[in-house]
């Protein structure tokens, strides 16, 4: 073999990070003899120790490629919106979910940065999806929430239990009364739609809140405009 090709093949293994092991295992005998074969993971394997972060990059790579197709798989659960828990540009070209609790302080201090976004991006649409994983109360204020949602009052209910501070019967109760909403007709598929969005974010890998998804990309944590903005961006140049 001659130095070209066994650079070349050192290169192939080194794209491919820790499994360049695998490239020589499956050249045919007649291609590389057994010293070749011998060379080329000896190289191959000092190359990937001397640069080890090649097998974060290709995990890396890995979980991206998974978390695409289970966005892809679930995408009309994930995207479509319960009534009215929408805000933004109900045609945006770019949906972003948040999938939030209540009781969580986190989603509280996201609230500001939602607003900018929509009011900076007109082809923005945001879709709230309860999560209720922290407390009973949650799922009691997620009920109300999608409430809220089917007599289109969702914003301003959202914005006024998050207001009112740790979630209670009272504090839903004053939320619910500021924004008009009536707890009495509490939607029937409430406790279907809470499970469904509970097993929709476990397929996902999201197991607290704020977590975020847009175009394939899952994201967590409270996270800033800039970054959010640039998730946004990415979704919309790949479509």
């Amino acid at each position: 073999m001659n130095r070209a090709t066994l650079l070349g093949m050192v290169a192939l293994g080194a794209a491919f990070g820790a499994g360049g092991m695998f490239l020589a295992d499956r050249v045919a005998p007649s291609d590389l003899g057994s010293a070749d074969k011998a060379r080329v993971e000896r190289v191959v394997r000092d190359y990937v120790l001397t640069n080890p972060e090649l097998i974060a990059q290709a995990m890396q790579k890995l979980q991206e490629r998974d978390t695409a197709r289970a966005v892809a798989a679930s995408r009309g659960a994930i995207q479509e919106p319960y009534a009215g828990a929408w805000i933004g540009n109900p045609k945006g070209d770019v949906t972003l979910v948040e999938y939030y609790d209540y009781n969580c302080g986190f989603c509280r201090a996201t609230l500001p940065v939602l607003q900018k976004l929509v009011d900076q991006d007109p082809k923005l649409r945001i879709v709230f999806k309860e999560l209720p994983v922290l407390s009973a109360e949650s799922r009691v204020a997620a009920r109300a929430a999608l409430a809220a949602a089917q007599q289109n009052k969702f914003k301003p209910f959202h914005d006024a239990l998050y207001a009112a501070g740790p979630v209670s019967d009272a504090t839903i109760a004053e939320a619910a009364r500021t924004s008009g909403v009536d707890l009495s007709r509490l939607p029937v598929d409430a406790d279907a739609t809470i499970r469904e969005n509970l097993e929709t974010a476990a397929k996902l890998g999201i197991t607290g809140t704020p977590s975020w998804v847009v175009g394939d990309q899952v994201l967590t944590g409270a996270l800033p405009i800039d970054q959010l903005q640039s998730a946004i961006a990415r979704a919309r140049a790949t479509g």
